[in-house]
C-alpha cells in the first residue's frame, strides 16, 4: 500500500488466475524491468477472451530501445537516464524501454496475446495530437 492505494509489481501479481475481464494500465510498461514477465502475468490473471487496455509512449517507426536493465538487483543504464513524472516518487520514474514496432511481437511471444493499436482522433471532443495510441491485447478464448 502506498498512500492508501494498492500497488502491485506487474512482474509478480498477487491476483488469482483468470480473475479479471479487463486490465487497464496507463503509461506504465515503459518503466517495467522485464516487461515480458509483466505481459505474461496480465495474461495469467485475465479470463479467456479478456483484454488488457493500455497506453505507452510508442515509437512505431523504429525497434524498441532498452534504456536500462537490472543485473543482480543493480540498475545498469544503457542510455542516459530519463525520468517521467511519478505521483508516488518525487524523483520520477525511470524509463526502461522506449517501445517501438516490435511491441506487438514482444507481447505475443511472452503472453500469447494478440495486440491491436488504436489511434483515436476526435478534435471536436479535444482528442487530437501526438501520442494518443491505445493498445488492446486480447487473451484467446
Amino acid at each position: 500500500m502506498v498512500g492508501g492505494y494498492r500497488n502491485e509489481d506487474l512482474r509478480s501479481l498477487t491476483f488469482n488466475d483468470r480473475m479479471f475481464d479487463v486490465v487497464i494500465s496507463q503509461d506504465v510498461f515503459e518503466h517495467v524491468f522485464e516487461p515480458e514477465r509483466g505481459f505474461s502475468e496480465i495474461e495469467r490473471i485475465l479470463k479467456p477472451g479478456g483484454v488488457h487496455v493500455f497506453t505507452v509512449p510508442y515509437f512505431g517507426s523504429q525497434p524498441s530501445r532498452i534504456r536500462a536493465r537490472l543485473e543482480r538487483g543493480d540498475v545498469i543504464h544503457l542510455e542516459p537516464p530519463e525520468f517521467h513524472g511519478d505521483p508516488v516518487n518525487s524523483d520520477g520514474a525511470l524509463v526502461v524501454t522506449e517501445w517501438g514496432e516490435d511491441l506487438f511481437a514482444t507481447i505475443q511471444n511472452s503472453s500469447g496475446m494478440m495486440t491491436e493499436r488504436m489511434q483515436p482522433h476526435a478534435p471536436e471532443q479535444g482528442i487530437e495530437g501526438e501520442s494518443l495510441d491505445v493498445f488492446v491485447s486480447r487473451k484467446p478464448e
